[in-house]
């Protein structure tokens, strides 16, 4: 006998739910449990970013995430999503790390673990809120150099809080599931995470007053900055930076705040007698910048000074953070450029 047709409206092969896929992939290799969690794994690492502050130290602790998730598959009961599932685990990974990192403690705006985050990998990030032009600011101000400065000057605890609650919006109730807490005391946690991370913003910085880097505006500014600076023109610079502009370059220590004293440094360093100088435009954290080469006589090649990120606010720059060399390739930049 014939077995029966199927009934062509019920489908060969059922739909699978995200919990069938995680009980085959526990139950077969690790590669099948791998296709499952790396569609997530920009998302976590931008997260651990955030709680972190370097670029590096997220990277080594992505991968602890999923080395975590892969020894610990058992424990996923399909209770919340796979994802939520792995922001738990990338959270307490970012925790034990922040209990064992070398005590490194944040002065001032200094942050020296600060690395910047190229805005090529921040565009594989998933679509949110693509309709809501607020999610779409908070999710770009949230990466924004000041408030990953700011985020990290927050007791660790109080910094996981802030982010799961303000940042991806996770109830109150799921943050204390998290961390072991009640709900009372994930709340008042996140009051004094807001206070602190009030206290350690430039002053009008609450109003997200900057725009986007490709603003026709700010990238005038931009253009300005930089013709000033392959002319070594203070005068011009003067003229870009606002009276009460903040300068770093981390990891070398010092904060300069203020026109004046900001400059000052800069001649200080020799900044005037620099000479034969390229620059290669980019963008990182959501903000403009460029990486600026020096020409080598020796090996007749314009070769890698500093990154330098802009904060543009009503026309003038608010904020420089200057980067060593070093984070050239990670940002996507040449290493090197050639006479002609």
């Amino acid at each position: 006998m014939s077995s029966p047709a199927p009934d062509r409206h019920t489908p060969r092969h059922p739909r699978r739910t995200e919990t069938d896929v995680v009980e085959m992939a526990q139950e077969t290799d690790e590669p099948a449990f791998a296709g499952l969690t790396e569609r997530h794994r920009r998302e976590l690492h931008v997260h651990c970013y955030r709680m972190l502050g370097s670029f590096e130290d997220a990277e080594d602790t992505v991968q602890e995430t999923f080395l975590r998730a892969w020894r610990r598959r058992e424990t996923y009961a399909g209770r919340a999503s796979v994802r939520a599932w792995l922001y738990r685990i990338a959270t307490n990974a970012c925790l034990d790390r922040l209990a064992q990192r070398r005590p490194r403690p944040a002065t001032g705006g200094e942050v020296p673990w600060l690395q910047p985050y190229p805005d090529r990998l921040l565009d594989e990030l998933p679509a949110a809120g693509a309709d809501d032009p607020e999610r779409r600011a908070l999710a770009r101000e949230t990466v924004e150099l000041a408030y990953v400065v700011a985020v990290q000057h927050l007791a660790p605890r109080p910094r996981a809080v802030l982010i799961l609650r303000d940042v991806l919006g996770w109830p109150a109730a799921d943050v204390a599931g998290l961390l072991g807490d009640s709900v009372n005391s994930v709340n008042s946690a996140l009051q004094r995470a807001r206070a602190g991370l009030r206290a350690h913003l430039p002053a009008d910085r609450e109003d997200w007053a900057a725009a986007p880097p490709d603003d026709p505006a700010t990238l005038e500014v931009v253009r300005r900055f930089v013709d000033a600076t392959l002319a070594t023109d203070t005068a011009a610079l003067a003229g870009l930076l606002r009276e009460d502009v903040r300068c770093s370059m981390p990891p070398t220590p010092g904060l300069h705040v203020g026109r004046d004293e900001v400059l000052r440094d800069w001649v200080a360093d020799g900044f005037t007698e620099l000479a034969g100088l390229r620059v290669v435009p980019t963008a990182v954290n959501r903000q403009p910048a460029f990486g600026c080469y020096l020409w080598s006589e020796a090996e007749e090649a314009y070769l890698p000074l500093t990154l330098d990120v802009l904060r543009v606010e009503g026309g003038l720059v608010t904020e420089v953070t200057i980067f060593h060399a070093d984070r050239f390739a990670g940002v996507g930049l040449p290493e090197r450029l050639g006479a002609s």
